[in-house]
């Protein structure tokens, strides 16, 4: 009997994205650019794929963050996502502390898989990946298990499928459950963009088993 780890069977989802792992990112920041403003809070939803072909959600990482040091912070900006980056009760840590935690699971995931590397999901995708980038930048981390550049795009996504490219009017199109009183917290919005995300993959699924016959 052969108990050698490399005769492994790879999970379905690693053929399906072609090797790459989806993993559902949203942030919450102080402003719109990534090089000056502050990235407040982080939350990653990891995927799975049942071996039905099901596309779900598994385990939601949350973190919040402290600003860096310099870093700008918009009244207006706060004042949408309701944070506070300076309240003494507010449990944050470090972004690099944040970001390594979320690489760790990211990279358990990768390696339960059997995928080759993670690639972003968000809504506006290019706005939460150019906020990681730049804090892998500032904090000197060496090991980003993060495409540096392709990421798959919600809001496109859900203009094409649905006729919607607002997170909101996208969920409630494709039947999701919004409350607009928990919006804008990276971990309900990051939730909610990964359930659009995985119903629009498993809606597609017959789609996707027949062109790949």
């Amino acid at each position: 009997m052969n108990n050698n780890n490399d005769d492994k069977q790879p999970s379905p989802i690693a053929s399906r994205f072609r090797g790459f792992l989806p993993v559902v990112i949203d942030v919450e920041t102080g402003g719109f650019n990534a090089q000056t403003d502050a990235l407040l809070e982080i939350a990653a939803v990891m995927l799975n794929m049942r071996d039905d072909g099901q596309l779900v959600m598994n385990d939601t990482h949350r973190y919040h963050v402290k600003p860096f040091a310099g870093a700008n912070l918009e009244p207006a900006s706060l004042e949408i996502i309701g944070i506070d980056p300076h309240h003494p009760l507010r449990p944050a840590i470090d972004e690099r502390d944040a970001l390594q935690r979320i690489f760790r699971e990211v990279r358990r995931a990768l390696r339960e898989t059997g995928c080759n590397r993670a690639i972003l999901v968000g809504h506006n995708s290019f706005f939460d990946l150019n906020f990681i980038n730049a804090a892998v930048e500032r904090t000197g981390i060496k090991r980003n298990p993060f495409h540096p550049f392709s990421s798959f795009d919600t809001a496109t996504l859900a203009g094409v499928a649905l006729g919607q490219t607002v997170l909101a009017r996208a969920a409630k199109a494709a039947g999701i459950r919004w409350d607009q009183n928990e919006a804008h917290s990276a971990a309900y919005d990051a939730e909610r963009t990964a359930e659009l995300f995985c119903a629009i993959v498993n809606r597609y699924r017959s789609v996707y088993e027949r062109w790949t016959l």
